[in-house]
């Protein structure tokens, strides 16, 4: 038993040994046997006198035999040492390219074949991961730049494009939370604006004072990216909401634009997450939060730009309302009665500012429109009103070209709709017509019917209204008794 674990103990070694001892065993095995049995072959024949060569050349064979073995071993053993050297330079090489842990288990073996097999399996492993991981790679890529491209087309105004900057970084150093903090007029305070990865309602505007030394301050004063810790909340602790905002593991850059800054940009990883940002997270960050720095500032000019357009267009339809005695101050009597309306309907801030300027815009068009047709004394003509018809139109095509300003497109051209399908441009009716549409319309006829024109007095509030409600089929009867209980309610304050 003893005897049977010994040889497999020494087939086991022997399997295990380097590729050069093998090659001796077995060189030695294969060349000294033939030289051995040579030898015994001549000293048999010359005992017996048999031998047919003399001892002389048979010397000479045995040196021939020996010198040739002799050559064989050294050529084939320095192409060995040169598999050798190969396989030690392969392991180096692999030491860029794999763990430490894994290298270690590949010279446990002594055998270099074994090892070098062992390290093309390893390194073709590797070589498949960082091809599944390109692939990822590739397809997250493409889902950013398809985010990025659906942003922009849909993008009505900074807002939308920075909520989508701060998803797609926060993905990217797999983060947690992502903040946006735009500094206040006086720069003694940031704003928190935008925030992804945690439950923010941008209409609180939290406010977070700057602390002589804190981290945020020093952000902004040093322009510089930097990885701080969350301790520095503890100067504000009426905000719990802050601790889920900013975690322990926090990398803030300062917005940077033409050495001005605007805000900071701030992200924190998970908890579970020890891992400290790299000075290449650093960089990445600093660089789109100065990229982030230019969207803003460009969004402010734009906005300047769009409200001094707002404004021009504005005073050409104040313009257009004072050219005709009749309808002077039409606009804002109008802008009065839908924001009345739109109130007592429960509507939010942004859809009475919608109703707002579309009030006072709605009537832009007639700047189209001959002074002979727009200030005649005297009913119009069918001619003349297929010309006052298009004020609608040419209206809409002037603020159109503006991007802020289209979602007023909807009030401007189809204020004169009619739910039965008899108004124009388009013969909208029912459910074509937009609530706001609805509303204007409704404000639009009763400030007609109580305004005096050229070719009828005005009317009383009380035949207006009741021409509103024998209008059923032109007009919303739900909006027109809107109207009516705010008038009413209006006369009893008075």
């Amino acid at each position: 038993m003893i005897k049977k674990d010994k040889k497999v103990l020494f087939l086991a070694s022997f399997e295990d040994a380097s590729i050069l001892r093998k090659f001796t065993i077995l060189f030695l095995i294969t060349s000294i046997v033939p030289m051995a049995l040579l030898y015994y072959f001549y000293v048999q024949t010359t005992r017996h006198g048999q031998l047919g060569i003399s001892t002389s050349n048979y010397t000479d064979l045995m040196i021939l035999m020996v010198l040739g073995v002799f050559i064989g071993f050294i050529t084939i053993r320095s192409l060995l040492v040169k598999i050798i050297d190969i396989s030690k330079q392969n392991s180096k090489a692999l030491e860029n390219l794999l763990s430490p842990e894994t290298i270690k288990e590949l010279n446990q073996g002594e055998n270099e074949i074994v090892v070098l097999s062992r390290s093309f399996s390893a390194v073709t492993q590797q070589l498949e991961a960082n091809v599944r991981s390109l692939e990822l790679a590739k397809k997250t890529l493409h889902a950013v730049m398809s985010k990025v491209g659906h942003g922009i087309s849909n993008m009505q105004n900074i807002d939308t494009f920075l909520n989508l900057i701060l998803e797609t970084f926060t993905n990217a150093l797999n983060g947690k939370v992502a903040t946006l903090l735009l500094l206040n007029d006086k720069k003694t305070e940031l704003i928190i604006t935008t925030v992804y990865g945690a439950s923010y309602d941008p209409k609180r505007k939290v406010h977070l004072k700057l602390f002589d030394g804190s981290p945020l301050a020093k952000v902004l004063s040093e322009k510089q990216p930097m990885s701080v810790s969350g301790v520095f909340l503890q100067n504000y602790n009426n905000y719990p909401l802050l601790k889920e905002l900013f975690g322990e593991n926090l990398l803030c850059a300062p917005l940077v634009y033409h050495d001005h800054v605007s805000g900071i940009l701030t992200l924190s990883r998970p908890e579970a997450n020890k891992e400290n940002f790299t000075e290449e997270d650093l960089e990445l960050v600093f660089n789109l939060a100065s990229q982030t720095a230019i969207a803003i500032e460009n969004s402010k000019l734009n906005r300047d730009i769009e409200k001094t357009y707002f404004e021009t267009i504005s005073a050409l339809a104040l313009a257009v309302d004072a050219k005709d005695k009749y309808s002077h101050g039409h606009l804002d009597r109008v802008a009065n009665h839908a924001i009345m309306i739109g109130k007592r309907l429960g509507l939010d801030d942004e859809d009475l500012n919608t109703l707002r300027d579309g009030a006072r815009l709605h009537d832009l068009g007639k700047i189209g429109i001959p002074d002979e047709v727009l200030k005649k004394d005297s009913s119009l003509s069918d001619e003349e009103w297929v010309i006052m018809r298009r004020h609608a139109e040419i209206g809409e095509s002037i603020i159109k070209p503006v991007r802020s300003l289209q979602h007023l497109c909807d009030l401007i051209r189809h204020h004169h709709e009619k739910l039965d399908g008899s108004g124009y441009p388009d013969r909208l009716k029912d459910e074509e017509i937009s609530p706001l549409v609805r509303i204007l319309s409704v404000a639009d006829v009763y400030d007609a019917l109580t305004t005096e024109r050229p070719y009828r007095p005005k009317k009383s509030k009380q035949e207006a209204i009741s021409i509103l409600r024998s209008m059923k089929h032109h007009l919303d009867q739900d909006i027109v008794n809107i109207l009516v209980e705010g008038l009413e309610s209006e006369e009893q304050l008075t």
